[in-house]
């Protein structure tokens, strides 16, 4: 098999996966914020089975640096939010999923970020999954360590995906190039072969009418 046509069925085989794993996918949080602006924690919990019917509700914590327990801090049932720490009144704005009991994406926005937000936050999932005949209780939890800094500044994972996304972009690049050299070594050969194999043809012809003309001299 030619590695065009593998390359080809790798990507129909990615895209086949990705359809049929459905739309959600938990991608973790930032950890970095910068004082004085908003910032996102988020938080994505997928369900094992997506063809079963389910609803969730979330609840957010906060465990400042330096201490050791949690305080919720904010909770949400698909249709009510609720601030309960006055810490964090007006300041969380809901940013998951919308319009749907079935709470996947339990991601908040945090308004106007300082320092004393530095901490750890926990982000727990109750979801009910319904069945024909009986409804299962299962709990999620994630924690997003949050550092709070005066100056945006790039994390070591963003220079090393930015790294890694030109090196890719420089693999293919030198992948196309030997793939092309390839095809065009290949019909340079095919159109050499094909050249030799009508010279060939060419002369075989050439002799034979001389052939027929020297049979036709003697005859005479």
């Amino acid at each position: 098999m030619s590695a065009g046509r593998f390359l080809f069925l790798f990507v129909l085989c990615g895209l086949y996966v990705s359809l049929c794993s459905g739309a959600c996918a938990e991608v973790d949080s930032d950890t970095q914020a910068v004082a004085g602006e908003d910032f996102k924690l988020g938080c994505i919990s997928c369900k094992m089975r997506g063809e079963v019917e389910a609803s969730a509700t979330v609840d957010w914590y906060f465990r400042p640096k330096g201490e050791s327990d949690f305080a919720h801090i904010y909770s949400y049932d698909g249709q009510k939010s609720t601030i309960i720490d006055l810490r964090f009144e007006e300041r969380v704005n809901w940013t998951g999923s919308r319009k749907t009991p079935d709470l996947q994406d339990a991601s908040i926005y945090l308004l106007n970020v300082t320092f004393n937000d530095t901490g750890v936050y926990r982000c727990f999932f109750s979801r009910t999954l319904s069945y024909e005949y009986y409804e299962y209780q299962t709990t999620a939890s994630k924690l997003v360590h949050l550092t709070v800094v005066a100056k945006a500044t790039r994390g070591t994972a963003s220079i090393i995906s930015e790294v890694m996304m030109y090196v890719s972009i420089i693999g293919l690049q030198l992948w196309l190039l030997v793939e092309m050299i390839y095809c065009y070594r290949k019909i340079a050969a095919a159109g050499d072969e094909a050249l030799r194999a009508t010279a060939a043809e060419y002369l075989a012809i050439a002799s034979e009418s001389k052939d027929n003309c020297t049979g036709v001299q003697v005859a005479e």
